[in-house]
């Protein structure tokens, strides 16, 4: 039976250097992680598939590779609202966390629409960047029907008009929300194209690494192209 000590035990084992400064580059702290890859902590997941009450401790030690491997373990719909809220404050530091694992969790709750616009308000740069990804999240997966298509392009609005003044991540994943609307409801391509077009290349500060920010116009052209738009996701995680 594995336990919490013997996954971080098999995390620290899997870390490397290498994998720690690219970590760093992306602002994790190197206290936090131990530098375990993307693939060894999908290898790791597959072994402890289901096991809730351990992927919620992984999460709770504040180890980043730990807290990722949670968000590829629980089951988002089995988490009440006090730990989803803290998985959204515990993520200082984290964008892989705060813009990934927090939103794949969140997006499988029944209240996932309600968290995501809490969230989008608050000041806290990380929770104000989970809340637009939980949007996303949702526009991606759910049935068009479920949407609140009035508010979705509403925020729409909210973006062309307040992007330039929000925070850094804000900033980034703000212009992936108009994205994420362009490339799945159909309904609002031509709303999404709209705002594409206003809020133009975003700046972003990536840091001391190779990220780019997608400018909105080219990846919902390159969509719409392939005849794309509308098609929904199961997941979000990856």
């Amino acid at each position: 039976m594995h336990t919490l000590e013997s996954i971080m035990a098999k995390l620290k084992a899997l870390g490397s250097e290498k994998t720690r400064r690219t970590y760093a580059r992306h602002g994790i702290p190197a206290e936090r992680t131990f530098g375990v890859s993307v693939a060894g902590l999908k290898a790791i997941a597959k072994t402890i598939k289901g096991q809730q009450v351990l992927a919620c401790q992984l999460y709770q030690t504040g180890n980043m590779d730990a807290m990722y491997l949670a968000g590829l373990v629980a089951d988002g719909s089995k988490l009440n609202k006090q730990q989803l809220q803290e998985w959204a404050d515990g993520t200082a530091g984290m964008t892989m966390i705060s813009e990934y694992v927090v939103p794949w969790v969140t997006v499988e709750n029944p209240l996932a629409r309600e968290l995501a616009v809490e969230w989008m308000k608050s000041k806290e740069e990380r929770v104000a960047s989970s809340g637009w990804c939980t949007y996303s999240g949702r526009v991606a997966t759910q049935p068009d029907a479920a949407l609140d298509l009035a508010e979705v392009e509403q925020l729409l609005g909210t973006v062309a008009s307040r992007i330039s003044e929000a925070q850094n991540r804000v900033r980034y994943t703000m212009n992936g929300f108009v994205i994420a609307v362009g490339t799945y409801v159909k309904p609002l391509l031509k709303q999404a194209k709209a705002a594409a077009k206003q809020i133009g290349a975003v700046s972003v500060d990536v840091g001391d690494t190779a990220c780019k920010v997608p400018l909105a116009t080219a990846s919902i052209a390159k969509i719409e192209a392939a005849g794309r738009v509308g098609l929904k996701r199961k997941t979000i995680r990856c």
